[in-house]
């Protein structure tokens, strides 16, 4: 692999990576556009890192004060979950939300990259998920916030995430459109969505850290790759959570329309 490339693609993961258009989708069709080869597992981890790097980044001072809320709860009140503070309660609905996709990811993440990699396919859930952020964001009561999550919504927000598995579909896309039929505001249905994705991005990472061995040889476009990545994916978190302030998602709807006309070209000319 050149370093053009590595670039390129490191760019597309860190961008689409947060803004609900599908990275997992735009990893399959920029290189079937571009005529390149399957980039292969290893570097797709090494893209994946890089945007959990920018989570992190962009999230610590949630984290921190979660995970310190938490100790202190724990340490003071045991079990009586009535008595912890907000920050506390965030993070137990965060780790509840995590296990449909967790329970998904070990059960059909290896049928998935086997079998829904088609273009066709991608283009199908560009298409049908884009029509569901429409509706949701046209019919969003936008009342909530991060604050008033309950425990139904952090699983119904988890399932949405499970269904990001399939290539098209978008992590950030499935949860932001659960979050605002949830009557969430946009932004802190955006805010919730990245916080929730940040455990899947690092067990996802966790199990397959191992595939990073066999990178002898392209460790330079590997590191170029989590860079641009990093880079790119801690910029689009900040523009995505600014844009949702004030801003609809219909740009991001009709952006998904035209990817999906695309792939289906794509699926057209592989036929032909």
């Amino acid at each position: 692999m050149d370093l053009v490339r590595a670039a390129v693609l490191g760019i597309v993961q860190g961008l689409t990576e947060f803004l609900p258009v599908s990275s997992s989708g735009h990893l399959i069709l920029v290189p079937a556009l571009l005529d390149w080869p399957d980039q292969g597992l290893t570097f797709d981890v090494g893209l994946h890192l890089g945007t959990l790097t920018a989570l992190l980044v962009y999230f610590w001072r949630d984290w921190w004060g979660m995970g310190h809320a938490t100790l202190a709860d724990l340490a003071r009140h045991g079990v009586r979950w009535r008595s912890y503070r907000r920050e506390s309660h965030l993070l137990w609905l965060i780790a509840l939300g995590t296990v449909p996709a967790g329970v998904a990811g070990l059960i059909f993440e290896g049928w998935i990259e086997e079998n829904v990699r088609q273009p066709w396919l991608v283009a199908l859930m560009l298409a049908g998920v884009g029509l569901l952020m429409l509706l949701a964001d046209r019919r969003a009561r936008l009342e909530r916030t991060v604050a008033d999550i309950r425990v139904f919504d952090a699983v119904l927000i988890g399932l949405a995430q499970a269904c990001a598995l399939v290539p098209g579909v978008s992590r950030s896309g499935a949860t932001i459109t659960a979050g605002l039929a949830r009557g969430l505001a946009r932004a802190d249905a955006a805010r919730f969505a990245f916080l929730l994705g940040t455990p899947a991005f690092a067990g996802a990472a966790l199990l397959k850290s191992a595939d990073l061995a066999d990178a002898d040889g392209q460790l330079l476009e590997l590191l170029l790759g989590f860079s641009c990545s990093a880079a790119v994916g801690l910029a689009a978190i900040h523009l995505l959570l600014r844009v949702l302030r004030t801003r609809t998602l219909v740009p991001f709807v009709v952006y998904r329309f035209a990817v999906a006309a695309v792939a289906l070209a794509i699926g057209a000319l592989r036929v032909a």
